[in-house]
């Protein structure tokens, strides 16, 4: 590994680690942030989290005994440095490479990390699980969460809080604040009060105080009030911090400054001895000994490729047109339509510039809606928007529309509310791995009554179905696509209505029927020049909708043709593949129908074209199943 990490080649579990005396935990965690500046650059992941928690990460396993001890990493994005003082420091060049360890906590794949995580505010209520089961089992270990001040804003977090609080079990909960400064004035006053909080002595002297408040029969409840009160006052006025954690049954304690390595290990010892439901408010920096990551914290999240000694970002050029992203073809079409439609406003929770919203928020802000990480409040409050007459364009990464369900069907489809879902990140979606494939929404969505579910094959035809669902009375409507670049560079093209329901051929054929949906189309159509040139006549079909099916269509294709294939990048059961086997069903039809899509388990993490491989979609996967079905020059169709 070199002489630059002579501490950090000697840890590999917490055992290691607490060998080391706490001054030599600075340079430990010195050596932690340049080995994740290292690897990262040249392979590209999330950054600038973990580079914020590297002396909290260092501090935490030094003090608990884990992985008896418990720590959980709200949504994983930070979690680097636990990986890599937790045995996985050799193999960390392939972190999110197929075949390597995953980007997230994953409990598969070490004891270590205690609950598996990739979406935001599940933190609190799982640790808050895990420690009323090791009550129940009379064990005792403690068990920590780790949450960031924008997951806290998911409402399944003080969801969490909420019962913690109640339950008084033993829980430290960690606020990992990266969007305050701390103040040199009052820092030292903080760290004091934060010594006082902390000490076993004042922790005893107030549980004796309150034990015996709570001996005086008549007066007990009203004295124990009046104490708690005014310990709270005080707190607040000199901390001048709100006592929402305090009210809702947390100690509060802090803030204190994240990234004193020594201080922290203090700080924890104390709260070991301290039971019962806590909160230590940390203040960090994300991206913290990295310049660039400090001050542009948006884009250095997860970078992609740069060099570490200049901070510049290494972008791979070409003379030649490239497509366009998806998201962007949605942020500069929704701009487009928002000017000519008055009604049109856009809400996305938390990700602006990662569905490209931030195009319409800078030249409309007033109309467009960055609720934070709340998938549900952005389903129900676009609801109520569409109940006033607007037409909200909702925005949500299709795997966390996932946590949108119920609103999807009770505020919206019930209602049969104009609300526009667009589902961003529709299928595979790489090196993030299961945690973000869009693999469901197909499935879900057409289940719900009212909805319309739809997903383009190129950028023309995304641009028309966001055209076509801002129209008035088309109730809601999804929109899915994918990860990535489209297939066409003029895709800035005149807006055409589609028909609601309604698919197209685009490839004429005799032997075999080829039904798609959305993006991954376009490598059928690859399939399907391959098998026409070994003399496999290939029916190529674009379905265009999930929900409403062509009937039509679907009529023409199981008259003519005994075997078809479809494809999609989705889960394979309840998906659209299922639908057209069900209809085939329903209208009388014994045609052999082959699917092809995600299939019934977790698919890990890589690369797009790798997981299309894996899961045999891929334009050899689609070639291979039809040319088993058909023999070149023999006709495979209904006589």
């Amino acid at each position: 590994m070199g002489e630059s990490y002579k501490l950090l080649e000697q840890i590999n579990n917490s055992l290691d680690l607490k060998q080391l005396e706490p001054d030599q935990l600075v340079e430990l965690s010195t050596e932690l942030r340049q080995f994740i500046i290292d690897i990262v650059s040249t392979n590209p992941g999330h950054f600038g989290a973990s580079l914020g928690v590297v002396e909290l990460t260092v501090a935490l396993h030094y003090v608990f005994n884990t992985p008896s001890d418990r720590i959980i990493w709200d949504v994983g994005h930070q979690a680097y440095g636990h990986k890599i003082l937790t045995g996985r420091r050799d193999v960390f060049h392939t972190n999110r490479k197929y075949g390597g360890i995953s980007g997230f906590p994953k409990r598969t794949e070490s004891e270590y990390d205690s609950f598996g995580t990739g979406h935001s505010s599940t933190s609190i209520s799982a640790a808050l699980g895990m420690a009323i089961g090791n009550e129940l089992k009379d064990e005792k270990r403690h068990v920590v969460a780790v949450i960031g001040d924008g997951s806290m804003t998911g409402g399944l977090a003080f969801e969490g809080l909420n019962n913690g609080g109640t339950q008084k079990a033993d829980l430290l909960v960690i606020l990992n604040d990266n969007n305050m400064a701390i103040d040199p004035n009052v820092g030292a006053l903080k760290e004091y009060l934060l010594d006082i909080t902390t000490s076993q002595t004042y922790n005893k002297f107030k549980t004796d105080v309150w034990n015996l408040m709570g001996r005086l029969d008549k007066l007990g409840p009203r004295t124990r009030t009046i104490i708690q009160k005014l310990e709270n006052a005080v707190k607040s006025a000199i901390l001048k911090q709100s006592n929402l954690f305090e009210s809702l049954g947390f100690r509060y304690f802090g803030p204190v400054d994240g990234h004193d390595v020594v201080y922290l290990t203090k700080v924890l010892n104390d709260l070991k001895n301290i039971p019962g439901p806590k909160l230590l408010h940390c203040l960090t920096v994300k991206g913290k000994g990295f310049t660039p990551a400090e001050e542009n914290q948006t884009i250095w999240h997860a970078p992609g490729l740069f060099d570490k000694t200049t901070g510049e970002r290494i972008v791979i050029k070409t003379d030649k047109p490239t497509p366009p992203r998806y998201q962007d073809v949605f942020g500069h079409t929704l701009v487009e339509l928002a000017e000519q439609n008055e009604k049109i406003v856009g809400i996305t929770p938390a990700m602006p510039s990662g569905c490209s919203l931030n195009i319409m928020m800078e030249k409309m802000p007033n109309r467009t809606f960055d609720v934070g990480i709340a998938e549900q409040h952005a389903v129900t409050f676009s609801a109520g928007l569409a109940a006033e007459g607007m037409v909200p364009f909702c925005n949500i990464y299709s795997s966390f529309m996932q946590r949108a369900f119920d609103q999807v069907i009770h505020d919206v489809a019930l209602q049969n509310l104009q609300v526009v879902l667009c589902l961003d990140r529709g299928g595979l979606v790489g090196d993030d791995g299961a945690t973000h494939h869009g693999a469901y929404d197909i499935a879900y969505l057409r289940s719900i009554p009212n909805m319309v579910v739809s997903a383009p094959m190129n950028e023309e035809e995304l641009r028309n179905l966001m055209f076509t669902a801002q129209q008035e009375g088309t109730g809601p409507f999804a929109i899915r696509y994918p990860r990535g670049n489209g297939v066409m560079t003029d895709w800035q093209k005149p807006f055409k209505t589609i028909e609601i329901g309604k698919g197209r051929q685009i490839r004429q054929g005799s032997d075999v029927a080829l039904v798609t949906i959305g993006h991954i189309g376009n490598m059928a159509a690859a399939a399907a020049d391959k098998l026409e040139s070994e003399g496999i006549s290939v029916a190529h079909f674009d379905m265009r909708f999930a929900k409403p099916l062509d009937h039509e269509l679907l009529h023409k294709i199981g008259k003519s043709y005994n075997t078809i294939v479809t494809v999609e990048d989705g889960c394979l059961p309840g998906g659209f593949g299922s639908a057209v086997l069900e209809w085939l069903n329903d209208n009388g039809y014994n045609t052999k129908v082959i699917r092809l899509g995600i299939p019934d388990r977790f698919v890990d993490h890589g690369s797009q074209q790798q997981l299309y491989k894996e899961c045999g979609f891929d334009t050899d996967g689609i070639y291979q199943t039809i040319k088993k079905q058909c023999k070149p020059n023999v006709l495979n169709k209904a006589i």
